[in-house]
């Protein structure tokens, strides 16, 4: 079986044909990373009309979840006043744009696996959109420079191990777009 990867398409664009188990695990890892951004980190930027009037966000703190804060990072660490105001002045554009792309990269994606060609503006909403999920999931299982040790040192049945398989199907497929995009390749 070759590995699905994409490709510069001879009439602009990239394209890539996945499989179906690649098709169904990218749905539910967009998915789930669009319910992830989606969430208000403070809560109150709906309640507050004149934030959310001029586009400013309520939150002042990193969030609280470490793979949200690794995609919402604080400005400024050496000064929690400025650090406060650049998280109610960026997060909520931020979050905005990291919506909008897996949005958008859902939507390409679609229900059933099918051949896809991204225009230029769909490719880059790709590529952040599987940054953003190798982020989070990389995060979560305690990815380092290291992952083959990491690897090495679970054991046969320990359930991260399909994780790490999604991380480093992620981590491909960001690469062969870095590659049809910029790299040349077929």
């Amino acid at each position: 079986m070759v590995a699905a990867n994409f490709r510069r398409a001879r009439k602009g664009g990239v394209s890539i044909v996945m499989g179906p188990v690649e098709h169904q695990v990218l749905l539910r890892v967009l998915g789930e990373m669009l319910e992830l951004v989606s969430v208000e980190s403070g809560g109150e930027a709906e309640d507050d009309p004149l934030a959310r009037a001029v586009g400013i966000g309520t939150a002042t703190e990193a969030p609280e979840d470490p793979a949200l804060a690794r995609l919402f990072p604080d400005g400024y660490t050496d000064d929690p006043e400025a650090s406060a105001d650049f998280r109610r002045y960026t997060e909520p554009g931020l979050r905005s744009a990291k919506h909008e792309r897996l949005a958008t990269a859902l939507s390409t994606l679609g229900e059933e696996p099918h051949k896809m060609l991204l225009d230029a503006d769909e490719a880059q909403a790709w590529l952040g959109a599987l940054n953003d999920s190798r982020l989070v999931l990389g995060e979560r299982l305690g990815v380092t420079e290291d992952l083959e040790e990491l690897i090495s040192a679970l054991g046969e049945d320990d359930p991260r191990l399909a994780l790490l398989w999604v991380y480093d199907r992620l981590t491909y497929l960001q690469e062969s777009l870095v590659q049809a995009l910029w790299g040349g390749g077929p």
